[in-house]
């Protein structure tokens, strides 16, 4: 594609060749586990992959939006979800509060550990009463003396368990349906704070997902991230980043799903034939593909004009919505092509379709997509 460099070309390497060799031959023992081992996020620090858009000054390489997505493609394309969101939460949904928001001191404290993998980040916005709906949030922040008490709860916090960082979303405004919330770094030992419990997911199961409870959680001052009372914006400009990803990932993963499933059908045979000789599934493949390449067109041509700094924002729910609608899509298809083995946990397909179903909610559900788009068409 013309808005590639050379970097990007290396960078796409660099992430394919981490995957085969790191990832792969182990990844089935983390989903076992329930965890990404966090030496392997510290070797993905010390290649460069955790601060791909930082900083120089605190060891990131100072890409663009493209690079972003470029390896949330490649992580999509590992066929391992969990582990694909564990980096991703890191680097793309959680640190980049503190990389907008953070004053240089915060920065100076947190932001390399976080390159380098030293230090796992998780945002902490969603509670079991309040996801895409981030105003109906009850987690509080009140001020005390020269910090603030927190108290709340937060559900579905990919990295929950094992992080080390946490931005966390709270109250900081009269009670009630308002804006008024504002951001805070936690961190991990934090009297107060807690994990509650790990979560028993349908899929991803190699992402650490925790429930977090604050009880009078008391946060210094210099903690508060960004300004009082504008954390919902803080929140909602970062998920068009997130989203982003998250359709990168999905095309990703669909691409590598029809590969997989083109090389099944390709040698499974019935009927006297090989499943690629069956017309119905051939052109059903071919729509797919097709579907695959448009969606990510998509993404790259939205991620090129964000790194230009033009308003995207129509585009990246567009992004949400079909690449998340897209991927279900296709995971349904290839775990049918592939029959009884489909089915079987040995098949990378039905680990994929069990990792895909979130794509669709997380992240803004593709309910509330398709109305932000409505929104922008009049």
């Amino acid at each position: 594609m013309p808005y590639f460099t050379n970097e990007h070309h290396m960078l796409r390497e660099t992430v394919r060749r981490f995957v085969e060799r790191r990832v792969k031959p182990h990844a089935d023992r983390w989903e076992k586990d329930g965890f990404v081992p966090r030496d392997v996020l510290r070797e993905m620090g010390a290649l460069g992959l955790l601060g791909i858009r930082y900083d120089e000054r605190h060891g990131g390489n100072e890409f663009d939006t493209l690079a972003t997505a470029i390896l949330a493609e490649e992580l999509g394309r590992s066929t391992y979800g969990g582990f694909a969101i564990t980096v991703l939460v890191h680097t793309d949904m959680a640190s980049p509060h503190l990389f907008h928001a953070g004053t240089a001191a915060q920065q100076d404290r947190f932001m390399p550990d976080i390159i380098a993998g030293r230090s796992i980040a998780a945002v902490a916005m969603t509670e079991a009463d309040a996801g895409s709906d981030l105003a109906s949030m009850r987690t509080t922040a009140r001020r005390v003396g020269d910090g603030w008490v927190l108290n709340g709860a937060k559900m579905f916090i990919t990295n929950g368990v094992y992080g080390d960082i946490y931005f966390v979303a709270a109250k900081t405004g009269e009670p009630g349906r308002n804006r008024n919330i504002s951001m805070f770094i936690v961190e991990k030992g934090t009297p107060g704070f807690r994990v509650a419990r790990a979560l028993d997911k349908h899929g991803w199961l190699s992402s650490d997902t925790a429930e977090l409870v604050f009880e009078d959680c008391l946060i210094p001052d210099a903690n508060l991230l960004g300004e009082e009372n504008r954390g919902f914006y803080a929140l909602m400009r970062n998920l068009q980043n997130e989203r982003i990803v998250l359709g990168a990932q999905s095309i990703g993963e669909a691409a590598r799903a029809i590969e997989l499933t083109l090389e099944w059908v390709t040698q499974r045979r019935a009927f006297g034939a090989t499943l690629w000789d069956m017309q119905t599934i051939r052109h059903r493949l071919a729509m797919r593909s097709a579907q695959v390449e448009a969606a990510r067109a998509l993404v790259y041509n939205t991620a090129w004009r964000d790194a230009q700094g033009q308003q995207v924002v129509k585009e990246v729910s567009m992004i949400k919505a079909l690449c998340g609608t897209l991927v279900n899509e296709v995971m349904y298809d290839c775990v049918q092509f592939h029959g009884g083995m489909g089915f079987m946990r040995e098949t990378a397909v039905e680990r994929m379709s069990r990792d895909a179903r979130v794509q669709a909610i997380g992240g803004g559900a593709t309910e509330v997509m398709l109305e932000e788009i409505a929104k922008r068409m009049v």
